[in-house]
C-alpha cells in the first residue's frame, strides 16, 4: 500500500525557494535575450527623429494635424530600448482594442484626436471611480510625468474606455503604464 508522507516544514521551504530560483531564472533569461532587430530598427528612428514636445502649442497642433500624421518620440527623457521593447510586447495584450495606440512612441494623429477631444468628458460618478483608480495607482499618478499632450491624449483614451467599453481602473493603471512615453525605463 502507497503511503504519502507529509512534507516537512524545511521541505516545503525548499520547495517554494527551489520554485522562485526557477522563475527568477526564467526571467533573467527573457531579459537577457536580444531585442528584435525590427525593434530597434524603430527604436533608432523614433529615439532619433521625434517630433514631439511637452508644449501647449504642440498639443494645440494635434487637433489640426492629419489623421495620417504621427506623434513620435518620447517627451521629457531619451528612450531606453530594453524598456522599449517591453512595451510593445505588453502592448499587445490590447492589440484588439483599436484605440489603443500600440506603440507609445509612434501615435498617429487620427488615434491621438478623438482621444484628446474626449479627455474634458464627464464620467459617471462609478466611472469616475475607476478613473481616480488609475490615477492613484499608475507609475506616474496619472497618464504622464507631466500635463503635457500625452497626459490629455491618454487620460481622453481612459475617459473613453472607460465609458465605452467597461475599463476598470486596474485596466487603465496597465494601460497607462505600457503606454508611458516619457522615456527612460530601466
Amino acid at each position: 500500500m502507497c503511503m504519502r508522507t507529509p512534507f516537512s516544514a524545511g521541505g516545503l521551504v525548499a520547495l517554494l525557494l527551489l520554485a522562485l530560483a526557477s522563475v527568477s531564472a526564467t526571467r533573467l533569461a527573457l531579459a537577457d535575450q536580444p531585442v528584435d532587430p525590427a525593434i530597434a530598427k524603430q527604436f533608432e528612428h523614433l529615439s532619433n527623429n521625434g517630433n514631439s514636445n511637452c508644449s501647449a502649442a504642440f498639443m494645440s497642433s494635434i487637433a489640426n494635424m492629419p489623421i495620417a500624421a504621427r506623434l513620435q518620440g518620447s517627451c521629457c527623457s531619451p528612450m531606453n530600448l530594453e524598456h522599449y521593447a517591453r512595451q510593445l510586447e505588453g502592448l499587445k495584450t490590447w492589440s484588439a482594442v483599436a484605440e489603443i495606440p500600440p506603440d507609445p512612441y509612434d501615435i498617429p494623429a487620427g488615434l491621438a484626436q478623438p482621444a484628446l477631444a474626449s479627455y474634458d468628458m464627464t464620467l459617471s460618478a462609478e466611472e469616475q471611480k475607476a478613473y481616480d483608480d488609475a490615477m492613484a495607482h499608475s507609475e506616474e499618478k496619472g497618464p504622464c510625468c507631466c500635463k503635457c499632450w500625452r497626459w490629455h491624449v491618454y487620460g481622453g483614451l481612459a475617459k473613453l474606455l472607460i465609458h465605452q467599453r467597461g475599463f476598470t481602473g486596474e485596466q487603465v493603471t496597465e494601460l497607462w503604464d505600457l503606454s508611458d512615453g516619457c522615456g527612460g525605463g530601466a
